[in-house]
């Protein structure tokens, strides 16, 4: 076993790494997504959700930072083109999306996707003992959790 600067298994760092592109991969989409939801979004509604949805892509894109660099200090590249986002990300892809009910479950949606790959990062690293990477994911997940409860909420629907 070798271990790098940060006394991790750089064996495991890759394969985290790896795991920490397919969600930036997926954060991005999200990101685009909220973009779009927030410039289309049409209705009496308008007001709340254009300022919760730019809300949302401002943390969006506040985690894609925090991901990136978090790739970074576990000495990898991150993914920083937009084929290779789509040619990883399992998010859905909203386009056009003007209705408040379909603008908040494709939040939803997206969500529980990053959920399932924060989830899979998150048993990773705490098999590698990779501590910074495990908070960040555990943080990621309770602020998500939450989110889609008051989305579920807002839908009049529970989780």
């Amino acid at each position: 076993m070798t271990l790098n600067s940060l006394g991790l298994d750089t064996n495991k760092t890759k394969d985290i790494a790896n795991d920490l592109n397919h969600l930036l991969a997926n954060f991005q989409i999200y990101y685009q997504n909220l973009r779009g939801i927030h410039w289309n979004i049409k209705g009496k509604r308008f007001f709340d959700l254009h300022v919760k949805f730019e809300e949302l892509y401002t943390d969006a894109n506040t985690k894609v930072d925090e991901v990136a660099e978090r790739i970074l200090t576990l000495g990898e590249t991150p993914l920083h083109t937009f084929q290779d986002y789509i040619g990883k990300a399992q998010v859905p892809v909203g386009k056009n999306i003007s209705e408040d009910e379909k603008s908040v479950n494709l939040i939803v949606d997206s969500l529980t996707e990053l959920l399932k790959i924060e989830r899979i990062i998150l048993n990773k690293t705490d098999e590698a003992n990779d501590e910074g990477t495990n908070s960040m994911m555990s943080d990621f997940i309770t602020e998500q959790e939450k989110t889609v409860w008051m989305m579920k909420a807002w839908l009049g629907e529970t989780v």
